[in-house]
């Protein structure tokens, strides 16, 4: 099996005695040994065998495998939500002492995690902008061990170029973290441009219904055993449950994240010509500064369409009083449009200083582009805006 589709519908776990054609769920805490022996060669890692559901369960295993799969990686481990499994492959991976490289626009748990948490264990974060890129060698230092980025990034959209980091991560010896939950691994695979750890949220596009929590790392086996052995022990792991549905989830992805770019694309347009929007961020706009860099590198643009309002934080916040159809949620990837806007919500706290920082703008709008009719997800961003 080598074409995407099929092997994210036929990556099963071994059927049972009763030959089920569907994965059946897998809700135990626990599993058995036959055995003392059994039992001993389990735990000393001799024999591959399920010893405990914080470890590994069968479903878990089963999503884990399509995600290694997907993004062209060596191992994986699956968590209870995307910032699990953030914050687990930094924890693993880093030292007091250590320097981090990031890209400025990054989700905001991250970058309260780089801000806040972070600095009191001793470990620095030095930011660069998009259109800095090429100047991110002068930020490397001699303790940098992570250079890590998202793209496109969440929520300004911004696109980073995955092959041009990744000959920069090589070159300097680092490890190459990417969060690819916006593109999922359907448009966009960082492992082929020099990434060593792919995460994501598979709340978002994964699931695409927005039903369960999760979230996934993969990539370089010995980097991953690291993790593995770091949530074996501190517990993130993700629900059998979860797991389940999120396995389901990727027999549709390819499906549905087509439509979603399709859907996406012509949102984009339409905001493009409407009199009180100042500027959209699509990555396959032509108007993307980073327009090509976007097609070199993803299959189609993604469902988050970001874009300026005239009116500022009040201007927001009108026109999500007006939002009829459109769901006003922070979740995103869903088969519902959702409209966000961060300086008035989810970024509220922040100062402007703060919010400029992450390419939060007072007057910016994230559109997560869903499944309906587009006419009818037009005529409601339309009527909001009019």
């Amino acid at each position: 099996m080598e074409n995407f589709e099929t092997f994210a519908i036929r990556t099963q776990t071994e059927r049972s005695q009763f030959d089920e054609h569907s994965t059946p769920l897998y809700l135990t805490s626990s599993f058995i040994f036959q055995d003392a022996e059994d039992m001993r060669a389990s735990f000393a890692e001799e024999k591959p065998k399920n010893l405990y559901s914080r470890f590994s369960n069968p479903n878990v295993t089963e999503f884990t495998d399509k995600i290694v799969k997907m993004e062209g990686a060596e191992a994986g481990y699956a968590f209870a939500t995307g910032m699990a499994a953030i914050y687990s492959t930094f924890a693993t991976l880093l030292d007091a002492g250590d320097h981090i490289v990031s890209c400025q626009s990054v989700f905001g748990s991250t970058h309260t995690l780089f801000t806040k948490y972070f600095p009191k264990w001793n470990i620095e974060t030095t930011y660069f902008k998009a259109e800095d890129a090429e100047n991110v060698e002068n930020l490397i230092k001699p303790n940098t061990k992570i250079l890590y980025l998202e793209t496109p990034t969440n929520p300004a959209i911004e696109i980073l170029d995955l092959e041009f980091f990744g000959k920069i991560a090589k070159k300097h010896n680092l490890i190459f973290i990417v969060d690819n939950c916006f593109a999922t691994p359907y448009l966009q695979q960082p492992i082929k441009y020099g990434a060593d750890v792919v995460v994501h949220s598979a709340t978002k596009l994964i699931d695409g219904q927005g039903r369960v929590l999760g979230g996934v790392a993969v990539g370089r086996e010995d980097l991953i055993r690291e993790i593995y052995l770091f949530a074996r022990n501190t517990g993130p792991a993700m629900s059998p449950f979860n797991a389940w549905v999120l396995s389901k989830s990727l027999e549709t992805l390819a499906i549905r994240v087509d439509k979603h770019c399709e859907n996406a694309l012509k949102v984009a347009e339409f905001l493009e010509s409407h009199p009180n929007v100042e500027l959209v961020k699509y990555p396959f706009l032509p108007s993307h500064p980073s327009y090509e860099v976007a097609k070199k590198q993803m299959k189609l643009g993604g469902n988050i369409v970001a874009f300026e309002i005239k009116g500022g934080i009040e201007g927001g916040r009108k026109f999500l009083d007006k939002i009829q159809m459109c769901s006003l949620s922070a979740n995103l990837g869903d088969t519902r449009t959702i409209v966000t806007h961060p300086a008035s919500t989810t970024h509220s706290k922040l100062t402007d200083e703060e919010r400029n920082e992450v390419g939060i703008t007072a007057g910016l709008v994230r559109c997560s582009v869903g499944l309906e009719n587009v006419e009818d997800v037009i005529a409601d961003l339309r009527q909001a805006l009019d």
